[in-house]
């Protein structure tokens, strides 16, 4: 019986993606054993640093992706948002499934919204990119890093650490904890993570037979999105150094997209954002190279409006 081997962090979330994946290959394919082995990742045991000084999502996807170059596994599932832009050579993003609610979670045991944080709250995240926003829209707020899987994180808010905390709704809801939600973040208030929301499976270039395989799990949509999204942060040559946002949306026969770059303090934010008409994804190369110039395209103009500015200063 032919065997395909899955790659994936241990926690509960990425076991979680894992045994999705799984499952659905499993039901197209009842003649192939699916198994999944669990690594231990550099951005998994080292949980008293932000991410951001230790080099950033990335490490999260590394130790999978040696599994894959050294023929221990044969595919590997991810967040789409751990996963950097540039891609080790020999490997390629075989498919990216339908994305799950991208928005971010205000998460509290008390206020039901950030507007109703008493002055001074205590606020966890471990992004950046949160950061920045929220402390745009309330500079009061003292924001503490807080990192760890979505349980360790609940259970750091039921001990009282913190007023409220901000975690992905995807997350969140493929738990199960969808009543953990207090108010979901609109882009306005928060705007999305680069990927935020979908799962990626990467593989080898030239392992033609497990491309084929997996590509029936493959979202045209989600993948053009996260196209003009990931295009965005390549162009910005962003990092996890910066906070930076990205978000794209597909309506009828446009694409739209929202970009954001800004300070860590989230006295400065740049803002900007594009749309270009997309033919139904029936073209889907044309489609994808239509989201890859609007990436650029919103990038230029953050770039123009002191995006530049700040990026030479943090990186």
């Amino acid at each position: 019986m032919p065997t395909l081997c899955i790659a994936t962090r241990k926690s509960t979330l990425a076991i979680w993606q894992a045994e999705h994946v799984a499952s659905r290959l499993r039901l197209m394919y009842p003649e192939i054993q699916v198994n999944i082995i669990g690594i231990s990742t550099q951005g998994d045991k080292i949980l008293d640093t932000p991410l951001a000084h230790i080099g950033g999502k990335g490490l999260f996807v590394k130790e999978l992706e040696h599994s894959l170059l050294n023929n221990q596994a044969d595919i590997a599932v991810h967040s789409m948002k751990d996963v950097p832009v540039a891609l080790p050579e020999g490997l390629v993003l075989g498919a990216i499934l339908a994305r799950e609610d991208p928005k971010d979670a205000f998460v509290s045991n008390q206020y039901k919204n950030l507007d109703t944080l008493p002055l001074h709250s205590i606020v966890g995240t471990s992004s950046l990119r949160r950061e920045c926003q929220i402390r745009s829209l309330r500079p009061d707020l003292k924001i503490l890093s807080l990192r760890g899987n979505v349980n360790t994180r609940l259970k750091r808010l039921d001990a009282e650490q913190y007023a409220a905390i901000i975690l992905a709704c995807a997350g969140l809801k493929r738990l199960g904890f969808d009543t953990r939600i207090r108010c979901q973040l609109s882009p306005e208030q928060i705007l999305p993570a680069i990927g935020q929301g979908a799962i990626g499976i990467e593989c080898r270039q030239d392992d033609a037979e497990t491309i084929g395989l997996i590509a029936p799990l493959a979202d045209p949509e989600t993948t053009v999105c996260l196209q003009a999204e990931r295009a965005l942060n390549t162009h910005l040559k962003g990092g996890c150094q910066v906070p930076l946002a990205g978000y794209a949306v597909l309506e009828s026969e446009q694409i739209y997209l929202r970009g954001l770059v800004g300070t860590p303090d989230g006295k400065q934010i740049i803002r900007a954002e594009a749309h270009s008409l997309i033919p139904k994804v029936d073209d889907f190369n044309n489609s994808l190279t239509i989201a890859q110039n609007l990436g650029i395209q919103v990038a230029e103009k953050l770039l123009s409006l002191g995006a530049k500015k700040i990026l030479d200063e943090i990186m």
